[in-house]
């Protein structure tokens, strides 16, 4: 019997575009108009988390692996994409609070707490909390996802790893830390980092693109926090979450100390 040949790859099906075009199910009557703008958006923002997600694993490959070219390359595509995330931000705020309101409902339990894709960039950065995984039914893909996260190393450990390669004094301390525990700021990595700047263009620049990336996550939170006071003012978030008085807690904290602690002695 002579086998059937495959059927050429199209645009339709490289992309799965039947399944994707497929996932947008707004639950209120009618359906409400905005609802499906809703989902598209928190759908693209978890394909960017996704991608965001494969980029920063690359990074810390590529600091691992001594190609620091290659991983401020990729440092910079994530900040590109950080700013695509901010600028979608513009979009959900065309939306007025009744036009939210005419289906907030339907999301019962739904909450963006319920992101481990976005939990994971967290804990990939640093900015660990072993209270986030509570949030997730333990055994389920999501907990095992942040778990791994939780005690894996983050970005900045991957970078400091890439240093003492580079023969800095890193002190072993920070080398086989605890990496569950946030990243506190210490005199001999500043001193080692005033070192970088003042004698390692290369080094520097990466440096210089750590804080961008730092940056990027605090204007991304910042927008956030503003566009859901914005649509729901003080009131609760769904999902039982404090809404915009936790998103306005996550604001102001730095992923990297150490690089803004030596601004005013460079």
């Amino acid at each position: 019997m002579q086998e059937q040949p495959e059927a050429a790859v199209t645009y339709q099906s490289y992309l799965q575009l039947d399944k994707l075009l497929a996932l947008q199910a707004p639950r209120s009557q009618g359906p409400e108009h905005d609802e499906m703008l809703f989902i598209v958006i928190h759908q693209v923002y978890e394909l960017w988390f996704k991608e965001m997600l494969h980029e920063l694993d690359h990074v810390a490959a590529l600091f691992r692996s001594d190609k620091p070219h290659r991983a401020q390359h990729t440092l910079k595509r994530i900040l590109t994409i950080l700013k695509v995330m901010v600028a979608q931000l513009d979009i959900l705020e065309t939306m007025t609070p009744l036009e939210f309101l005419s289906f907030r409902a339907r999301l019962e339990a739904a909450s963006g707490f319920q992101s481990n894709q976005f939990r994971q960039i967290e804990f990939l950065l640093g900015a660990k909390n072993e209270g986030a995984l509570a949030r997730f039914p333990e055994g389920s893909p999501g907990r095992i996802a942040l778990e791994r996260r939780f005690l894996a190393p983050t970005i900045w450990d991957a970078f400091l790893h890439y240093l003492a390669k580079e023969k800095y004094p890193v002190p072993t301390g920070h080398l086989t830390r605890d990496y569950s525990r946030l990243v506190e700021p210490t005199p001999e990595i500043q001193q080692m980092l005033l070192d970088v700047y003042r004698n390692d263009t290369k080094s520097a620049e990466i440096c210089e693109r750590l804080v961008d990336l730092d940056e990027g996550i605090a204007e991304w939170r910042y927008r956030h926090v503003r566009m859901v006071e914005r649509t729901i003012g003080n009131k609760p978030g769904t999902g039982g979450s404090r809404g915009a008085a936790y998103l306005q807690s996550t604001i102001g904290r730095n992923l990297f100390p150490d690089l803004w602690e030596i601004r005013s002695r460079l």
